[in-house]
């Protein structure tokens, strides 16, 4: 690995050697043949003077690109399409005459564009679905676990770990119905010509407009698209780039979203993320065990979010039918928050994967704050016993003040229980209480609705999808 120069982390550090090689010159330009080879195919069989043995000599190489001789093409011509053109024809020198016959620039750039975008999501919705599955058992098995709820950050109503879970389920999956939404509606450009309008075509098929719809056809279902644009600049509109990149910031706010709540419980000592064995925390601190899978999302997140921005740019500054300012951004925009996006995932299904749950800490959290929380149930008991309601709400509403004191200010355990059972205005006992603090009388149908959601909801929502239960995970690179 060269070390004297510039590398993005993403490369290095983060994304899967599946969406690096999707973004990789290799990839990109075996497209540009294979659509080459679409092309000169559906030419063939709509009539033009093309042979089987040109076609099987492109087909001979269609992914062996010979890198050297195309970078010297593109040093003489300054133009990418056309030093592929004539490296491609130095290798298939019988066929050289047809490639990328009747098309422009666009036909393969803007098309691979398009498939690395659908392939893209496909993979994102893989790893998606993975993190949804994996959550959704953290959440079936903690369904009845009860935590401090918290509300401005401030101590609420108990929930339960389950249901807390299930929140963050539910951002990923409104993420993943815009994830498979945009993987059917995405369009193809097809076979348009220079600026759209099909001219060269018209001039190849003498005018007949039914066979260039079926080339255009031809060459969209070959390269897997259900949509193809029927009208066109040069370019596709890149408010498609703008869609996806919005598709995938929309997701990373979910991620962000549930790795903020994670680092906030991990500050608390209620659930962390995985921590390896040998893992430091901290180089001063040897204690410390810092979130920095959670902190990692959070990051990536905040380049995402703000991806959409360039692509929106892009797309309010075309001129007419094309402008190549769009060109340097997109070879940035698109690739990179793909990219980021599936390191997030990679995180998020590590973390999802072996949560540490510590009961005895949440346990304790809530033992500090019930006793404020039961006090309208320790005033109805009280008020069934023959008490006023309104002369014991007075009291108990001075005895939480004492007792709130009694915690902030002197930093001492919260005895308010203990200020309710000696007062004779209430007339409880300690048993009293052991029925009013049962914990399930504070979590509502959290654990039903949790249970309820997973099975109705989530699970049917990835079972949808059979492709992400074969691939094996990731792991986390640094």
């Amino acid at each position: 690995m060269n070390k004297s120069t510039y590398e993005s982390p993403l490369l290095s550090r983060y994304s899967s050697g599946e969406m690096l090689f999707l973004f990789s010159p290799q990839f990109k330009h075996q497209t540009w043949r294979k659509l080459w080879i679409w092309l000169a195919e559906g030419e063939k069989e709509l009539g033009l003077s093309i042979t089987d043995e040109q076609i099987a000599e492109l087909k001979a190489h269609e992914s062996d690109i010979n890198w050297e001789e195309a970078a010297e093409e593109e040093k003489r011509r300054r133009h990418d399409v056309m030093a592929h053109v004539h490296a491609y024809g130095l290798q298939a020198p019988k066929a050289k005459g047809i490639i990328h016959l009747g098309a422009t620039s666009a036909y393969v750039g803007d098309n691979t564009d398009l498939i690395q975008m659908q392939q893209g999501l496909i993979f994102i919705r893989r790893r998606l679905c993975k993190v949804i599955d994996k959550l959704s058992n953290f959440a079936v098995q903690y369904k009845a676990l009860p935590i401090l709820g918290r509300t401005h950050f401030q101590a609420a109503q108990l929930t339960t770990v389950g249901k807390r879970t299930a929140l963050w389920i539910q951002d990923l999956l409104i993420d993943l119905e815009e994830v498979n939404h945009l993987i059917e509606i995405l369009p193809f450009r097809g076979v348009k010509g220079t600026t759209g309008t099909q001219a060269s075509f018209m001039e190849l098929f003498s005018g007949d407009h039914e066979k260039i719809k079926k080339l255009d056809s031809y060459v969209s279902q070959k390269a897997g698209f259900k949509k193809v644009l029927s009208i066109t600049g040069q370019t596709y509109t890149r408010k498609w780039d703008y869609i996806v990149n919005n598709v995938l910031a929309s997701l990373a706010t979910s991620l962000s979203k549930f790795a903020t709540d994670l680092r906030l419980m991990q500050g608390l000592k209620e659930i962390e993320e995985p921590f390896e064995k040998e893992q430091i925390g901290s180089s001063a601190m040897a204690y410390k065990r810092n979130p920095m899978r959670s902190e990692r999302i959070c990051s990536l997140a905040r380049f995402v979010i703000a991806m959409p921005q360039s692509t929106a740019f892009t797309q309010s500054t075309q001129w007419f039918e094309r402008t190549l300012d769009d060109s340097a951004n997109k070879r940035l925009a698109i690739p990179e928050a793909f990219l980021a996006t599936d390191a997030m995932l990679i995180l998020a299904e590590n973390i999802a994967n072996a949560m540490v749950v510590y009961p005895k800490i949440i346990e304790r959290h809530i033992n500090e704050e019930l006793p404020f929380m039961a006090t309208e149930n320790i005033l109805m008991e009280a008020v069934k016993k023959g008490g006023d309601r309104q002369l014991l709400h007075e009291e108990i509403r001075k005895l939480s003040q004492q007792a709130a004191y009694t915690v902030k200010g002197e930093g001492k355990d919260n005895d308010l229980l203990e200020r309710i059972l000696t007062s004779e205005k209430f007339g409880l006992k300690r048993e009293d209480f052991e029925h009013i603090l049962d914990l399930k009388k504070f979590i509502g149908r959290a654990p039903e609705q949790t249970e309820e959601f997973v099975n109705h909801e989530a699970r049917p929502a990835i079972e949808a999808f059979n492709d992400w239960k074969n691939t094996g995970s990731t792991e986390v690179k640094v």
